[in-house]
């Protein structure tokens, strides 16, 4: 079963990663602080707070009551960057890992039972660190994609090879129903799912660059309504503004971790 729905569209709904495999699902921050983390996203993107199943190291984030996102404090324990990395719906964790793992990604972490699913931290051939996720989808689907927002971009060396590699790994462009479009736009493939972008990848980054911003990475976007309020509050919490103009500012917090704001589009 990979849908149940108490009512459309809500905090209660029930959604499976296999209804909307391929897609992303999820995004995480691993870091050092926890109370120095809630405090900084919570002044910066106005999110509360709650306890995860996980444990004391671990928090959810709400937006309008609606999780959006996971914290753990673990990175230091586990031996990871302070980073945003964003997770991939997948209808089996180990099938994904072992598919990753044959077209020369890497598994650092899992497949683990986390639940309310099993998860599993990878990285793709280019060095990119990303997710995958088997199970209930924390916040749902829809109201995650609604509340957060999220939109997630992926510098890497060559676009369309990662496309190939992201596509065999959570079956996107394939003839399974639901399945995610990909389409090419020169250098750029963007990821849709039912029409709607959902991510984007890039041509440009360096492997052996010093700065970590210029290797393959994921970067993780968070649509705002105050994009200069957001950077200020974020510099006044211990952060820095790497980059800013009217419509986006590329942040980084205390611990290092990079993620950017947008404007939000009015609808």
């Amino acid at each position: 079963m990979n849908h149940r729905t108490a009512e459309p569209g809500s905090a209660t709904e029930v959604v499976y990663a296999g209804s909307v495999f391929g897609a992303p699902c999820w995004v995480s921050l691993t870091g050092r602080d926890l109370e120095a983390t809630q405090e900084f996203y919570g002044a910066v993107l106005g999110w509360r707070w709650r306890r995860a199943s996980l444990g004391d190291r671990f928090r959810i984030a709400l937006a309008d009551a609606v999780p959006v996102a996971g914290v753990a404090a673990v990175a230091t324990t586990w031996q990871i960057a302070v980073a945003w990395t964003p997770y991939f719906a997948v209808p089996d964790a180990d099938e994904a890992a072992a598919r990753a793992q044959a077209r020369g990604g890497t598994v650092a972490v899992g497949p683990l039972r986390l639940p309310p699913g099993r998860g599993a931290l990878l990285a793709d051939r280019a060095g990119a660190t990303f997710g995958i996720w088997e199970g209930e989808l924390v916040g749902g689907w829809q109201a995650w994609q609604q509340a957060a927002p999220t939109f997630i971009t992926l510098h890497t060396r060559d676009a369309i090879d990662a496309a190939i590699f992201y596509g065999e790994t959570l079956d996107w462009a394939s003839d399974r129903p639901g399945s995610c479009e990909v389409e090419y736009e020169g250098d750029e493939v963007v990821l849709r799912r039912q029409g709607r972008v959902v991510a984007r990848l890039e041509s440009g980054a360096v492997e052996s660059a010093p700065d970590p911003s210029v290797r393959p990475h994921w970067q993780v976007h968070f649509r705002v309504a105050d994009v200069a309020g957001c950077a200020r509050a974020a510099e006044k919490l211990g952060g820095s503004v790497l980059a800013e103009d009217e419509r986006e500012a590329v942040l980084c917090d205390p611990d290092g971790a990079q993620f950017t704001v947008n404007a939000r589009r009015e609808d």
